[in-house]
């Protein structure tokens, strides 16, 4: 029977459509080329092929749309049809769990999994990305922990398992193994996204803008080109260190640039462009007319129970475009949502108070937006995304402090965040605000 690079048996493949296979599990690895359209040839020619079908159901899956997730589910749907052996079967049993909205138990299935088949790399993959999605640090470091000891360092893709190491190492806070764990992935694949990603996160957390400017500049080639996946977030990371120098008109540059200029409809790069028009707003750049394309590029994605996360973004796009109704009908659909499913818990516990906080803040009631992001700041971290991208919560919280004259709150959040970032000129301009006169207060630097 024929294998992946690996050695996980592939049945019904064929001497063709193993070659697919593995092109597109490469992409998929990454993030950079098509990995669709090879599963969708290898299907096509071998369809008892089941890890294609799997692993498409994946890729679908994984985007966190809701159109993808139909395709996803129809996949499933063929697969649970056919005869399976034992790892196909937890592949499809964790799949099941994804699909159902059930995040937590499809990571723990895959947990199961990986110890059972450790050199499976979809696997690994996949559930990485879904440690992501739910924000479970811990196990973004611990799901390769516990298998890259049995990987021999000249099995195919060990590299790849070392930069989502290196991505778990610095969610975790383990900033200088990350860094040196990224840089030793990439000296095996330079293209490798997670690693490249895992060392520009360490100097975001660091407070280390200049440093980032130059990490990012220097591997451009490796991750700006049209087929990578990733280069809209990699571009946000470096407008971020723009941001925290205060080179605002560097950051809308790559707005109108590189992060927006293809109108992308892809939910992970509308998050992105969602996030970086807030917190130019928030250092008081008028962004124009940027938000009223993002927030009509939302529409087809944004419906209130299927991620919460993206909801979350849709909004700001929304109340930045005016669009008071979308944001009306996304509270009513958060509001009413009575589904058991951890998605839907989600939205009841952290997406709805960050939404009518965030909506709070926009509207200038800064004691409501206060009294909403203050506490759920604390457990938004179980519900998806980065340390980076969730420090917009503190961010708009500490601004609402501000305008709202709760200097005392100011204050201790400026200095909770100059512990993290003594250099963050965004944080020492918090706290001049929050010991300044109050006639002087409300200034943004």
């Amino acid at each position: 029977m024929l294998t992946d690079r690996q050695g996980n048996a592939l049945p019904g493949a064929t001497a063709e459509t193993l070659a697919l296979y593995n092109r597109a599990i490469d992409a998929f690895n990454i993030y950079r080329g098509d990995p669709i359209a090879p599963l969708d040839q290898a299907i096509e020619a071998a369809p008892d092929f089941t890890m294609a079908r799997i692993a498409r159901a994946y890729l679908f899956a994984l985007v966190a749309e809701p159109a993808a997730a139909v395709a996803a589910k129809a996949d499933l749907a063929t697969v649970k049809e056919s005869r399976l052996d034992d790892r196909e079967a937890s592949h499809v049993a964790a799949l099941a769990l994804l699909l159902a909205g059930e995040w937590s138990a499809a990571g723990l299935a895959l947990d199961r999994h990986n110890l059972r088949y450790p050199h499976d790399l979809l696997a690994l993959q996949a559930g990485h990305l879904i440690d992501f999605y739910r924000a479970n640090a811990r196990n973004l470091r611990d799901r390769l922990a516990r298998v890259l000891p049995r990987w021999s360092p000249d099995m195919p893709g060990r590299s790849i398992a070392q930069g989502m190491y290196a991505f778990g190492l610095e969610e975790t806070g383990d900033y200088t193994r990350a860094e040196e764990t990224g840089r030793q992935a990439l000296d095996q694949q330079p293209l490798d996204c997670w690693a490249h990603h895992a060392v520009a996160h360490v100097m975001e957390m660091q407070g280390r803008a200049q440093d980032g400017i130059g990490w990012m500049t220097a591997r451009e080639p490796y991750w700006s080109g049209d087929d990578n996946l990733f280069k809209v977030h990699n571009w946000w990371h470096r407008a971020l260190c723009h941001l925290d120098l205060g080179q605002t008109q560097e950051v809308l540059a790559l707005y109108d640039g590189p992060i927006r200029q293809e109108r992308s409809a892809v939910a992970l790069d509308m998050i992105d462009a969602s996030a970086l028009l807030w917190r130019l707003t928030l250092t008081g750049q008028d962004v124009g007319e940027r938000w009223q394309e993002l927030a009509t590029a939302w529409d087809q994605h944004a419906d209130g129970t299927f991620y919460p996360f993206n909801d979350w973004h849709a909004v700001m796009a929304y109340l930045g475009a005016g669009r008071d109704d979308r944001v009306e009908a996304l509270l009513t659909t958060l509001r009413a949502t009575r589904d058991q499913s951890e998605t839907a818990t989600w939205a009841r516990r952290i997406g709805l108070p960050l939404v009518e906080g965030f909506v709070a803040f926009w509207r200038s009631d800064y004691t409501t937006a206060t009294e909403l992001l203050h506490p759920v700041r604390f457990i938004a971290n179980t519900f998806g995304g980065s340390h980076a991208q969730r420090d917009i919560i503190d961010w708009t919280l500490t601004e609402a402090a501000l305008r709202g004259g709760n200097r005392d709150l100011a204050e201790g959040l400026a200095h909770e965040r100059l512990a993290l970032k003594p250099h963050s000129p965004i944080n020492r301009d918090f706290l001049r605000r929050a010991t300044a006169p109050a006639k002087e207060e409300l200034k943004i630097a």
